[in-house]
């Protein structure tokens, strides 16, 4: 446990002190693995950020160098030979929930790529966005991105639905499209059924077998038909939640709460995170 919490407070190593103010990742990392080495534990740990020491005090720090000092020495040693140059990056949130990621290169601040990328889907909170994004400029066709293959084709049978009953917003579009269902549809999972779950969020309903393929002309006549108080006031709660809702990811799976007791279910598929359901 020392070692692992000597390891991970390391990685922490933006410089505190005005001496290092001007030194680069590479400078800080190896005036850190220095001062292991020589046993200044003291001047390893003024390396250390600001959370670092709130989490670990010097006695602490100075008791985890002292019981384990060959861990102390390896990872000294780790440290001051990177395996490659290190990338400065920051996060900055915007007040609409979205993430913009920057880059430290030539002394300068940059813009990465996900900035121009209006309809990423690098990570679950950049799908939402995205999604967000086009659901308010009508651009089915986007949408259609953010569903998942199997919702797509109308293959999904959801638990406890009888054989040959699928959940997916494939069926669900495509029945409001053609029988006049009033149900608004997930973007790529269980349609929004009011009636099921309080406060309007979507529920689980069952479109019948064989349902066709679902396309950005059914989801619009979906949409912007009956559904279309229902789906507005879904997305309404998901972007007034998005800004301070936190996303848990499970391997290839994700999920966000939203208003009061709404999920937004995320999956990644192809290297990509869809939204499977709301």
């Amino acid at each position: 446990m020392k070692r692992t919490a000597l390891f991970l407070f390391l990685l922490a190593l933006p410089a505190c002190g005005s001496s290092y103010a001007q030194q680069g990742p590479s400078d800080t990392l190896r005036a850190y693995a220095q001062a292991l080495q020589e046993g200044r534990v003291d001047a390893a740990y003024r390396l250390l950020s600001d959370e670092a020491k709130r989490s670990m005090s010097l006695e602490a720090f100075r008791r985890a160098v002292r019981d384990n000092p060959d861990d102390a020495l390896e990872i000294a040693r780790a440290i001051a030979r990177p395996a490659a140059d290190p990338v400065v990056t920051a996060t900055v949130t915007l007040p609409n929930g979205e993430e913009l990621l920057l880059v430290f290169e030539g002394g300068r601040w940059r813009l990465d790529a996900a900035a121009v990328d209006l309809y990423g889907q690098a990570t679950p909170r950049q799908a939402l966005v995205g999604f967000l994004r086009a659901f308010e400029r009508r651009r089915y066709d986007i949408i259609m991105r953010y569903v998942p293959d199997a919702e797509k084709e109308g293959l999904v049978e959801p638990a406890g639905s009888a054989p040959g009953e699928a959940g997916a917003a494939v069926g669900e579009a495509s029945a409001a499209a053609g029988e006049g269902a009033a149900q608004p549809a997930g973007p790529a999972g269980a349609s929004a059924d009011a009636s099921q779950k309080p406060g309007g969020r979507p529920g689980t309903a069952r479109a019948a077998a064989g349902s066709a393929q679902l396309t950005p002309e059914k989801l619009k006549a979906a949409w912007e038909g009956p559904q279309r108080e229902q789906i507005n006031r879904v997305v309404q709660a998901i972007k007034a939640a998005l800004p301070t809702a936190t996303i848990e990811e499970t391997g290839d799976s994700a999920s966000m709460a939203y208003g009061a007791g709404g999920t937004v279910a995320f999956i990644r598929e192809h290297g990509v995170w869809k939204i499977k359901d709301f």
